[in-house]
């Protein structure tokens, strides 16, 4: 018996470069940064001051009835906004063309709204001498200052509620937050959910916002964000000899995936087939990869099994590709272990250049990207490589775009907590 293929038939995105498909990728292909120095919050005491920040967002310039969701924080905001349009161009928006009971919702969506406004006052006025927190007087503020409806929107998985909610999708409904792979996980389950034909339609993707001061301070304790403040659009350089960090983003990115012939039968337009998804654990720390890429090398392998590929036909990879020290180096061992002499031939660049990291988002908006780059013919670049690694030896395709048909394309994930996740999408074959 054949597997059931899967394909994908609509995109979404709200992104610090752009809030259209269609700008992202241009953005993209002409080496545009959308990092600049912070605004949604007092940032002037931090060691980071930096991020790709969605500038003016207005969740009712997507959705009439956005008052519904005024005490929702970004990331459900964004999944919303992105996932209308997705929804729209595969024709799925009108409630009466199909089950929606055979439609479900898969999101990799980061925590929810932060009430860092509320919480810190009422820990700082519960704090006796030598640090310790009067109870009670903390719960008394609490019930004073929270505000129930929002704290209700902390949980991850009210993002895929609401997008289920707002557009009348009735089937499964999941969200997973691993980490940096979040949203590449979320979409390669979604498409084994349709390879199994327990739905024939999915709104995958995922949703997230860092940028506040639980953030940044996080990240800042971790030595994982880039200090260089005064490069702004320039910080973000993955596999440079310069990298110091990671730049923080925000946003999300929905795709619609749909099982092929359903998606024939209604006279869908097409835009890839998701053909392979590896995903693997270091089982090795909570933070840093395993030094040796094992878990990178297991998902790269997985996926190319899964989608019956040689090595040799992977024609671009978008990597994961942070701007860490630690991340670039073994993301780039993993690739030569994989793909062996041919590693070298292979175009590889990381759209975190000019994005920024968009934690749980980031997978599946680079998937976009990659499906836009296997339409067009276009690669994306890594903008803000200067100074090459002796030990980083590959194609990072530096600073300007490359035109290049390519049939299959990899993008790779890689999260804290040793996460990895390998999807492969094609061009449709007959």
């Amino acid at each position: 018996m054949s597997r059931r293929r899967v394909v994908v038939t609509g995109l979404g995105v709200i992104t610090p470069l752009a809030d259209t498909v269609e700008g992202l990728y241009r953005s993209q292909i002409e080496g545009r940064s959308g990092i600049s120095r912070i605004e949604l919050f007092d940032c002037s005491t931090f060691p980071t001051q930096i991020a790709g920040e969605v500038k003016n967002f207005d969740l009712s310039r997507y959705l009439k009835d956005s008052g519904r969701y005024r005490f929702a924080g970004a990331n459900t905001q964004f999944a919303l906004a992105a996932a209308k349009p997705a929804l729209e161009q595969a024709g799925l928006l009108d409630e009466g063309k199909v089950d929606r009971s055979r439609i479900g919702v898969y999101l990799g969506a980061g925590e929810g709204k932060q009430d860092f406004y509320h919480v810190v006052p009422a820990i700082a006025s519960s704090t006796k001498e030598g640090s310790a927190i009067d109870a009670r007087r903390f719960v008394d503020i609490a019930h004073r200052t929270f505000d129930g409806p929002a704290e209700r929107e902390q949980e991850m998985h009210t993002v895929a509620g609401h997008v289920a909610d707002c557009f009348a999708l009735d089937g499964p409904n999941y969200s997973c937050l691993t980490a940096c792979a979040a949203s590449s996980q979320a979409i390669g389950e979604a498409a084994d959910l349709i390879r199994r034909g327990e739905v024939e339609v999915m709104v995958a993707g995922g949703a997230h916002s860092m940028i506040h001061p639980f953030g940044v301070t996080g990240f800042n304790l971790l030595t994982a964000l880039s200090t260089n403040n005064a490069a702004l659009g320039k910080a973000s350089c993955p596999f440079d000899l310069r990298r110091d960090g990671f730049v923080m983003g925000e946003g999300a990115g929905i795709i619609i995936l749909e099982e092929l012939e359903h998606a024939r039968r209604r006279g869908a337009e097409i835009f890839a087939e998701l053909t392979g998804y590896g995903t693997t654990a270091d089982a090795f720390r909570v933070t840093d990869s395993h030094p040796d890429g094992r878990g990178a090398i297991a998902a790269m392998k997985q996926a190319l099994q899964d989608a019956g590929l040689d090595r040799a036909e992977i024609g671009y990879i978008n990597a994961h590709g942070t701007s860490t020290q630690v991340n670039d180096r073994v993301e780039t061992v993993a690739i030569k272990q994989v793909f062996g002499d041919y590693a070298k031939q292979i175009p590889v660049s990381s759209s975190k250049s000019m994005l920024g990291h968009l934690i749980a988002a980031a997978g599946v908006v680079e998937l976009i990207i990659c499906i836009m780059a296997l339409r067009r013919g276009v690669l994306p670049p890594t903008i803000n490589y200067e100074v090459p690694d002796p030990e980083l030896d590959l194609d990072y395709i530096p600073n300007h775009a490359r035109e290049k048909r390519v049939r299959h394309i990899m993008s790779n994930s890689f999260g804290f907590g040793g996460q990895n996740v390998a999807l492969i999408v094609s061009e449709l074959a007959a």
